[in-house]
């Protein structure tokens, strides 16, 4: 056996999640255009999807469940906006992706998963790369067409205390 899979770690994860900080993890139909959804004390992920694509949709809405429960603005942030967006709010859009993962990464590393830094790094990036590209042009590309191997790791941010707090799923106001 060469170690765990990418199911063994989303098992790990969600684990995690569910004990540590008391977030629900459900595996149901999330309604398209989404791939999964986060409403401040739940995650749901769709069951469609690939390990690869859940274990990242696992860290990645785990950091915007902290950010939702810590900083309002990070939830105003997290709201609809409709291509084209302002250019002067990209930046902070783009800040706001960024410490999601930097929660993450921390999760994944709670959780000693801690051999995927790099992974992890390069599926934000595409991420964040296919978020920017179509708030600034409306167009949905193929996420892959945006993928870059050894893209700058991620450094892992302290995740604050926090109590998590229902709010609204997103798909009442879409973020992709």
């Amino acid at each position: 056996m060469n170690g765990p899979t990418l199911l063994d770690h989303c098992a790990r994860i969600e684990d995690h999640i569910q004990r540590n900080y008391r977030i629900r993890v459900l595996t149901i139909d999330v309604p398209d255009p989404l791939t999964g959804d986060l409403d401040g004390a739940e995650i749901d992920i769709d069951y469609a999807l690939d390990p690869e694509q859940r274990l990242f949709l696992l860290g990645h809405l785990f950091g915007h469940t902290v950010q939702w429960n810590v900083n309002p603005q990070a939830f105003e942030l997290g709201q609809i906006h409709e291509p084209p967006v302002d250019e002067k709010l990209m930046p902070a859009i783009l800040e706001y992706e960024r410490e999601a993962a930097a929660f993450g990464l921390a999760l994944f590393h709670e959780a000693n998963v801690n051999h995927l830094d790099q992974w992890f790094s390069d599926y934000t990036t595409c991420d964040m790369s296919y978020l920017a590209h179509f708030y600034r042009t409306g167009e949905k590309r193929s996420f892959l067409t945006f993928w870059k191997d050894g893209t700058p790791l991620i450094e892992p941010r302290p995740i604050p205390p926090f109590t998590p707090e229902q709010r609204v799923f997103r798909h009442t106001g879409i973020v992709i």
